[in-house]
């Protein structure tokens, strides 16, 4: 069991009327990095991050998340495979810190992307987290599974899992933001649709009661295309959108209201010629600097690490390279970490199908990452030193974890920058949440708000006849249950979960 080091004591909070959430009582969330082929790194003793062995194998998505004194909880990881193609039902996986696979936690969404998944502790609990995860071809949507941290000996459980929030094609990007009342969140998702110039986000708020939609956003700017980076800075208030069609433009984010304004136009997108493949982004800590990293040039192979000057008057001519890898090396993303560098991952392309690496495929592009060591400074005093990471025999692909900042607290001085007690009551109600994947034939049955201890889950076709019944006690107020399919009819049919206290009926077509 993997443990990392510990640096600060447990924070005593006391509520009262008002709260305020201390900035110190997350700055380690964010502290355990997992990602690539078994690599690890804990970032927990300052100015000597650590490596170690993780069971993350992953292309690109990953996430972890660590408690307030740096002890890794969980982390994630979309699993691109060959098979996928062909209803290959682990695509991303929960582990829990011993790197053993939660509870409950395989066949959960998401495609073997880069940039689609985030982890959010829920703000009304210590024990429960939201997995957020996007389905841009096969699953098309925006879902959430709920991690019980305090389920399976502190070894955490997945209860409930693959909650849709919408169901249209979601780009290959969803980041987080902690809200200026310092306990909410927002989440931000964008439509995928290259045919469609709207530029659209999907942003979500996170409280202690619910997830819900709070506003979709029309920017206008720039298609919706499948393969983005969202990435916002140290504090919260900008956000730098890029995508693979060499769009580079940075917004205004109103933590209060989740208001995205101010579009910074730094490179529009590209129609036809394409000779810029914007691959991801990350702030330096003061946020005057971007650093880019592009994937190849179509023309030459060639992939760069480009740092911008945003407080420049002409931004594109600020751009410095600081890098460049050559085919079969291909530049991947680009991470602020918490020890106040910026930390640069490359893929290495050894022949087809590309992934997973073969044993014997171990080099200094793909066993190292490349660490920016001054991010603040321009050009060369930023000392960039290309592969000088070196992981322990581990390797990386094109992701880092995406991870957000777990340490921001409330926007001091807002009219959002306070918590209060006095906040009306809100009526919660039992909700049955059903989707049916049709090429895994599985259907997700969650139910939430629960009342009760013995549930019965019962599924009629449309002429009356019971073709499935599960009865058990539960965990109240969460229920989940996948129910196979196989050899049923297609058509409609009736979902009853029943407790003691009440009934919830849903539909769903096979």
């Amino acid at each position: 069991m993997y443990r990392p080091h510990f640096v600060l004591k447990m924070k005593k909070i006391i509520l009262g009327c008002f709260i305020l959430f201390a900035h110190t009582l997350n700055a380690q969330q964010n502290s355990i990095w997992c990602f690539g082929d078994s690599a690890g790194i804990d970032f927990n003793i300052p100015n000597n991050p650590i490596t170690f062995s993780s069971a993350s194998l992953s292309r690109g998505s990953c996430v972890a998340i660590s408690d307030s004194n740096g002890v890794l909880q969980f982390y994630a990881h979309s699993m691109y495979h060959p098979l996928w193609s062909q209803g290959y039902t682990k695509l991303t996986a929960v582990h829990s810190m011993n790197g053993a696979l939660m509870q409950n936690g395989d066949s959960i969404f998401g495609e073997g992307w880069y940039h689609e998944l985030a982890i959010l502790p829920n703000p009304g609990s210590q024990n429960l987290f939201y997995l957020f995860s996007i389905g841009l071809v096969f699953t098309p949507g925006l879902y959430y599974s709920i991690i019980d941290m305090s389920a399976n000996g502190g070894l955490g459980a997945v209860i409930q899992k693959n909650i849709q929030l919408n169901n249209v094609s979601n780009a290959d990007c969803v980041t987080a933001i902690k809200h200026g009342n310092g306990r909410d969140w927002w989440v931000i998702s964008k439509e995928n649709n290259s045919s469609n110039f709207t530029n659209e986000f999907y942003v979500f708020i996170v409280t202690p009661d619910t997830i819900a939609l709070s506003s979709v956003q029309t920017l206008n700017n720039a298609s919706n295309g499948g393969l983005q980076a969202l990435v916002f800075n140290t504090k919260g208030d900008k956000l730098m959108q890029t995508h693979r069609a060499g769009f580079m433009c940075e917004y205004d984010f109103d933590r209060c209201t989740g208001i995205i304004s101010n579009p910074n136009l730094i490179y529009p997108e590209q129609v036809s010629n394409f000779n810029r493949i914007i691959f991801n982004s990350a702030y330096s800590p003061d946020g005057s600097k971007s650093y880019i990293s592009t994937s190849y040039y179509t023309n030459n192979d060639t992939s760069y690490l480009i740092q911008y000057d945003l407080t420049a008057t002409d931004i594109p001519a600020s751009a410095d390279t600081l890098g460049r890898v050559e085919w079969p090396v291909q530049g991947g993303a680009v991470r602020l970490a918490p020890d106040g560098k910026v930390y640069y991952s490359c893929f290495y392309d050894w022949g087809f199908p590309g992934f997973p690496y073969p044993d014997t495929v171990h080099n200094i592009y793909n066993e190292n990452l490349g660490v920016i060591h001054n991010p603040d400074s321009l050009g060369a005093g930023c000392d960039y030193q290309p592969f000088s990471f070196n992981l322990g025999g581990r390797r990386t692909y094109y992701g880092l974890p995406n991870n957000p900042d777990y340490s921001l607290g409330a926007l001091v001085g807002s009219p959002c920058d306070t918590l209060t007690s006095s906040i009306a009551t809100i009526e919660v109600k039992p909700t049955l949440h059903l989707f049916y994947h049709s090429g895994w034939q599985t259907l997700f049955v969650n139910g939430e708000n629960l009342i009760g201890k013995n549930c019965i889950l019962q599924i009629y076709d449309l002429s009356g006849r019971k073709v499935y019944e599960y009865s058990n006690t539960t965990s109240p107020p969460y229920f989940t249950r996948q129910v196979t399919t196989n050899g049923w009819s297609n058509g409609l049919y009736i979902v009853s979960l029943s407790t003691e206290k009440e009934r919830s009926v849903r539909k769903f077509v096979k």
